[in-house]
């Protein structure tokens, strides 16, 4: 697992789609924070905080981690180098765990710049470091959850097809469903158990609960069951690519 962990960050960083995902993300969020006339901007707020930051965050990461993984096994099934992989005395597990702590440290990687934002929010307050600490960091927390969960769902749509457009087609689909889409379908029984019900399985509901600073065990377990869920499901589709 280790070796693929390697040999995708060296993919990564030895081309420039590791380069490209840091400065769009930094780039775009830096763009809403501090430039663009909107309700996002920093300097236009009255409160000193990143609320802007982790409310566009999840949109950003919505287009560039498909983006990122749409190439995890879609690339080795084009090029056959996918059936060398299989060979080699590694499980599939492994492998589908190697590739997915790649792109996850890469998302890592990208957020790290953010504190910047966070330096900039803590001389900005008045009085100087006036900031609700609790839930900043339980954002944090939450958006790493998030990416976790994005990058599951783009390594098992890569590990169904050998086209990486369609690989980043089905997992931008599934990223948004999750993460927004039960809270419109729940909006068809407003004001009813139903729609609480529906909003409870998507991703922002749970997002948003630990963003509030409340780190709750039943987050921590849904956003790891749904991780879970996916790398399971690459494991099973490598599986059934190689007995057929």
């Amino acid at each position: 697992m280790i070796s693929i962990l390697k040999k995708e960050l060296n993919s990564f960083f030895n081309t420039s789609t590791g380069y490209l995902v840091i400065l769009i993300f930094l780039i775009t969020s830096g763009l809403f924070l501090w430039v663009f006339p909107t309700s996002f901007n920093l300097l236009e707020s009255n409160h000193a905080g990143l609320d802007g930051f982790f409310l566009i965050a999840p949109w950003i990461f919505l287009f560039l981690i498909p983006a990122l993984t749409m190439r995890f096994f879609s690339e080795e099934f084009k090029t056959g180098t996918i059936e060398l992989l299989l060979t080699k005395p590694i499980s599939e597990f492994e492998l589908v765990m190697g590739k997915y702590f790649a792109g996850l440290v890469l998302c890592l990687i990208s957020l790290t710049p953010s504190l910047i934002y966070l330096l900039s929010i803590f001389h900005l307050g008045l009085p100087k470091g006036n900031i609700d600490w609790g839930a900043t960091l339980g954002s944090y927390i939450g958006l790493i959850f998030l990416s976790g969960i994005y990058v599951s769902i783009g390594t098992f749509a890569s590990s169904i097809t050998n086209n990486q457009m369609v690989a980043f087609m089905i997992s931008f689909f599934l990223c948004f469903f999750s993460f927004i889409g039960f809270d419109q379908v729940g909006l068809l029984w407003a004001h009813s158990g139903a729609q609480l019900s529906l909003e409870k399985i998507g991703i922002n509901y749970h997002y948003n609960t630990i963003s509030r600073g409340v780190i709750d065990t039943r987050d921590i377990i849904y956003f790891l069951s749904y991780i879970a869920f996916f790398l399971l499901a690459s494991k099973r589709s490598l599986q059934n690519k190689k007995w057929s």
